[in-house]
């Protein structure tokens, strides 16, 4: 065997046998707490906008994709851009927790977290940015807030559900009324990680497995190594999901669509997306399997923002957090409406 295809195998034996990577390494201090979630603040030595940036990511993974590590970390690229960064972690639930329910996430978690950045930063507005589900739970947030919310960014994150490229048979007998899940999740109470990992495997084979091909592929260069360890190790943390949240998920977004048909209620307030007047960028890839660009553009027809964009990445359901630093096109839409 040829030097080269030595250091390779040695390369990728090393990399998949060594221990957890460090992640989420960017400074960061904790100013309020909830239950298991945690309001993270990342402070900017070069601040240069008024307005700070609210980020939230799903409730099935952990959001440290935010933040890889030195020069793969979102967050890192925006403070050192200029920008107060705050992160609403929702952490990791336990069986006590099986009856938080969408409305909690909305009401107790992400309207009190934009609270508490408001009162922190002594800002006027407030940029809203959500990631996957989380960009759905801005949205819906965004719907019925009483914040000040200048700026709503959602990407890859899912708005209309008429379009289910993924488990669309089982979603079809869901809304016809031929399966019934509840009696199955209230056994459950909470969604052990091991079956939430094993319906994102369901839903992006073969790319559960490609990543070891180019992880062999590039094995001999060590620092390529090291951003592969993190982001697979990112896309192994999976965590427990709350049967009361996937059961109102289930019937008001797959089953009923609300969101886009206009009688989703939080609260016993009404979340209609015509609510929405927040200069409004929606970003989608374009090969994401799990969240088809189908599912993200309705949002624009029907928020009643004047400013609104839509943005096609090239790319996959990870891409916007994948290279560490803000992409040009949000950099420039961003840096023109923080101020």
């Amino acid at each position: 065997m040829s030097t080269p295809k030595i250091n390779r195998w040695t390369g990728f034996i090393k990399t998949i046998s060594a221990l957890e990577p460090e992640v989420g390494l960017t400074p960061r201090t904790a100013i309020w707490k909830k239950n298991k979630a945690t309001l993270w603040y990342y402070p900017s030595e070069n601040k240069k906008y008024k307005v700070p940036l609210f980020l939230i990511y799903s409730l099935i993974n952990q959001p440290f994709i935010l933040d890889l590590g030195p020069k793969y970390s979102l967050i890192e690229a925006f403070t050192s851009s200029g920008y107060e960064v705050y992160l609403l972690d929702f952490g990791i639930p336990g069986y006590e927790d099986k009856d938080l329910t969408v409305d909690d996430y909305i009401l107790r978690y992400i309207k009190k977290g934009v609270q508490r950045a408001l009162l922190h930063s002594n800002a006027s507005e407030i940029t809203l940015m959500g990631f996957c589900m989380g960009g759905t739970f801005a949205a819906i947030y965004a719907t019925i807030a009483d914040e000040p919310i200048k700026n709503l960014i959602i990407s890859v994150a899912p708005i209309d559900f008429s379009v289910m490229p993924i488990f669309s048979e089982g979603v079809k007998m869901l809304q016809n009324g031929e399966i019934n899940l509840n009696p199955i999740l209230d056994a459950w109470g909470i969604i052990p990680p091991a079956y939430v990992k094993r319906g994102m495997r369901l839903a992006t084979v073969p790319i559960s497995y490609s990543p070891y091909l180019s992880l062999l592929s590039h094995a001999d260069d060590e620092e390529r190594n090291l951003k592969w360890s993190r982001f697979n190790y990112w896309t192994n943390s999976h965590i427990p999901l709350s049967a009361a949240a996937l059961k109102q998920m289930a019937v008001d977004f797959e089953k009923e669509n609300k969101l886009i048909n206009g009688n989703l209620v939080i609260g016993d307030q009404p979340a209609k997306l015509e609510n929405i007047t927040a200069n409004l960028m929606a970003v989608g890839a374009s090969h994401d399997r799990l969240i088809p660009i189908e599912q993200i553009l309705p949002i624009v027809d029907h928020v009643s923002s004047i400013d609104k964009s839509f943005h096609i990445l090239e790319g996959g359901h990870g891409s916007l957090a994948k290279e560490g630093k803000a992409p040009g096109y949000l950099d420039k839409w961003l840096s023109d409406r923080s101020n």
